[in-house]
């Protein structure tokens, strides 16, 4: 006997009609008469008087709806019982992530995820890929926000739909500021700071192409923070991702993108097989609904 049928059997009961029952339960009506018929033939009994204009129980019908309003109240207070507790879930979950666009969407997830669980903190990481990874392997971070390339064997992973786009960072007085955009060229003989990322300076490589071994490299750094502070000084550009700049002052700095264009993919990991507490086990549980790839 399924909880389902016997809220439509209490629904019949009280509306004493079928066509008004199903109205209210949004359902045609064959499809209502024909539960109901079920039901009796799986009980093995007769519920309703059909013969009069109302719907009237039999003595097994009253029966039925005595029982049946027991256990839909047990049902709907354990229902109520398990969202509280979910409600009392608790606890810090720890984060690694870099300065990347997707910090963004990163931010709209704790969101929604705190309306629901409104006590569970979070402590915040920012560094590297390599060093946020190094992190997670030790055990001292649940969840890591990664830029690609990283090497994702021991975890698991969603890959975001955002493109991290690769951009100059330059003082707003310089020339190059009048530029649309910057090509390897531009930036063969200036000083620049490059990534510390060995993954991503093969990356840049790439792009870069012949240019790279004539590359005039006087800083590197592991975040933008920094280098924007040695780019505001006018001692060197840097190269950064977009997202890593969004609240910039441009009246002194600003940035043009990469011709042609260089991008890069992020991805939220965490560890296989690692076991977590129960408010990060559910906040992966909402990562994967939030994007679509679990169940609510």
């Amino acid at each position: 006997m399924e909880i389902r049928i016997l809220r439509y059997f209490l629904t019949v009961v009280r509306e004493e009609s079928i066509t008004k029952a199903s109205e209210v339960l949004h359902i045609t009506q064959p499809t209502l008469s024909r539960q109901l018929t079920q039901m009796e033939k799986d009980l093995g009994v007769k519920l309703f008087d059909r013969g009069t204009r109302k719907i009237k129980l039999t003595n097994e019908g009253i029966l039925l709806r005595r029982r049946a309003e027991e256990i839909l109240q047990l049902v709907d207070k354990t229902e109520k019982e398990l969202v509280e507790q979910e409600e009392q879930v608790e606890g810090k979950i720890s984060m690694g992530c870099g300065e990347i666009a997707a910090v963004q969407l990163l931010s709209q997830i704790i969101k929604s995820f705190r309306q629901k669980y409104p006590l569970v903190t979070f402590d915040i990481f920012t560094a590297t890929a390599d060093l946020v990874k190094e992190q997670m392997d030790k055990g001292l971070l649940d969840i890591g926000l990664f830029l690609e390339p990283i090497d994702m064997e021991k975890y698991e992973f969603t890959r975001l739909d955002i493109g991290e786009k690769w951009v100059v960072l330059m003082r707003s007085d310089d020339p190059l500021a009048a530029r649309e955009t910057i090509t390897a060229q531009d930036l063969s003989e200036l000083p620049l700071i490059l990534p510390r990322r060995m993954n991503v300076q093969n990356e840049l490589a790439s792009w870069f192409g012949s240019y790279y071994d004539r590359l005039n490299v006087v800083f590197t750094s592991n975040l933008s923070t920094n280098s924007s502070i040695m780019v505001n000084s006018g001692l060197a550009y840097s190269l950064v991702i977009e997202g890593a700049v969004p609240f910039l002052d441009h009246s002194k700095i600003t940035y043009r993108p990469l011709d042609p264009p260089l991008t890069a993919t992020s991805v939220l990991a965490w560890k296989r097989g690692q076991p977590f507490s129960l408010a990060t086990t559910k906040f992966i549980q909402h990562i994967q609904c939030f994007l679509g790839i679990g169940k609510p």
